[in-house]
């Protein structure tokens, strides 16, 4: 479908041919009328998909059709979401929908000064983009009326549900108006968001355009499996050798993504870190300079896996493999947007195994395995280490030297006994014959010993 079909106003029309957008995608097509209809809307879609265009279009052209009541002070539209960078995201994509329009908004979030934000508030808006801390913050100080709001949006429910906002929303919702339109968007659908929706909406129609956490096609997606000392390298060698224009990489903390970057930049990469103990500052630093080229690489911790839209990322690296399923599909959702394609590339350590298959259960397919590389990604032994621990016990001689004297390498009491020093030839000793020492092993167990059974422990 066409935006052209979709019965959105002038101003709309044109913002959107600037853009380049011509047609709409699954979840807008599907959405916006019933948004324009005034019924609220569950929509269930992965991250990618358009989402901020469905509900943006419907609130930028209701403001503008039905102006302001002369009574009514503070902001008509709400939209709530989990992170700073994902508010940010949605304030530009207001700008850029609404820049033939007369409909003012503001952003605002924790980890900077309230001051600009409070300033804008007083200013008069007509469209608040927040998060639910700061929004709440401000309200106990008086700063935010939402007694005129119009539309709420709740955006990535389900992460705001994980980041612990659930009851935040409660109490922003208990403040506003009865009479209004609501809307939720979550990429998973699980009970208790379930339970909100219902709270929250009235009657509303479910939009679903994707299963639930699935990937899209259009991402090439392969996982090598690396021993993890070994994955800086391999990092470096497929930045060069694939092309990377763009990329993300995901670490599991935020202390990984910082020794990421300088692993990179001691490679002449040019890299710079996005995560929770960077200031507000340069983090939207850090997001600027890799919307405009001047940083080809992002190394993001999950705090960013859902807040970043930026056209164009040719690849996504998990360089840590994430403990939930679900963030690999938020996390290889930053490639392959609105129709194009990309390429999803994972890092897999033994320990990491588990993960994977979960991965592998969650999107109902198998990832394919890169092997092409085997100076970084050739591991001795694919099983657990516990596993190879044991096999590593029963495939040892048994009789070496250091079994039979308590050395722990076969060459000590050689060296020992060269160099004339009585304290290591003192350990060529076994426990059991020095005056006054314990016996080290069971009789049974060492004769098992001997007859070629398994080693005994070393009290060492």
């Amino acid at each position: 479908m066409k935006f052209s079909d979709l019965r959105l106003c002038e101003p709309l029309q044109r913002a959107l041919a600037s853009e380049g957008y011509k047609t709409a995608t699954p979840i807008q097509a599907q959405s916006i009328p019933h948004m324009l209809a005034g019924r609220d809307v569950l929509g269930c879609a992965q991250t990618g998909t358009g989402k901020t265009a469905a509900f943006a279009l419907p609130i930028l052209q209701r403001l503008i059709h039905t102006p302001r009541r002369r009574s009514s002070h503070g902001a008509r539209a709400l939209i709530l979401c989990p992170t700073r960078e994902l508010a940010a995201q949605i304030g530009d994509s207001f700008a850029a929908y609404g820049r033939h329009a007369d409909q003012r908004h503001t952003v605002i979030f924790g980890g900077v000064g309230q001051g600009p934000q409070v300033a804008a508030l007083r200013s008069g808006i007509e469209i608040l983009i927040a998060t639910p801390g700061r929004l709440l913050d401000l309200m106990n100080q008086g700063f935010v009326d939402l007694s005129a709001i119009e539309v709420l949006v709740l955006d990535e429910a389900d992460r705001m549900m994980d980041m612990g906002f659930i009851h935040d929303i409660r109490r922003v919702a208990a403040k506003l108006p009865a009479t209004r339109q609501s809307l939720l968007f979550s990429a998973t659908m699980p009970t208790e968001i379930r339970r909100l929706a219902d709270t929250l909406l009235r009657n509303p129609i479910a939009v679903e355009v994707t299963p639930v956490a699935s990937t899209v096609n259009t991402i090439d997606q392969s996982v090598y499996f690396v021993e993890k000392r070994n994955k800086p390298l391999l990092l470096a060698h497929l930045y060069n050798e694939l092309s990377m224009s763009r990329v993300i990489v995901f670490t599991r903390t935020k202390h990984g993504a910082d020794r990421v970057v300088r692993h990179l930049h001691h490679r002449g990469i040019r890299a710079e870190a996005i995560h929770g103990n960077k200031s507000q500052n340069a983090r939207q630093r850090a997001l600027s300079n890799f919307k405009a080229s001047k940083t080809p690489v992002l190394v993001a911790t999950d705090i960013a896996s859902r807040g970043i839209d930026v056209d164009g990322i040719s690849h996504v690296v998990n360089y840590d493999i994430s403990d939930e399923p679900e963030t690999y599909v938020h996390r290889i959702g930053r490639t392959a947007r609105a129709g194009a394609s990309g390429v999803a590339v994972s890092f897999c350590d033994p320990e990491e195994r588990s993960n994977l298959k979960a991965i592998e259960r969650l999107i109902r397919k198998p990832i394919a395995v890169k092997n092409d590389h085997p100076q970084y990604t050739a591991q001795s032994d694919s099983r657990p280490r516990e596993e190879q621990a044991r096999a590593s016990r029963r495939e040892r001689p048994l009789h070496s030297h250091a079994q039979v004297t308590g050395n722990r390498h076969p060459n000590h009491a050689a060296r020992s006994s060269h160099a004339g020093d009585e304290r290591n030839a003192r350990t060529r000793i076994p426990h059991s014959t020095r005056p006054g020492g314990r016996q080290s092993h069971h009789p049974s167990r060492r004769n098992q010993f001997r007859k070629g059974g398994v080693a005994p422990r070393r009290p060492w």
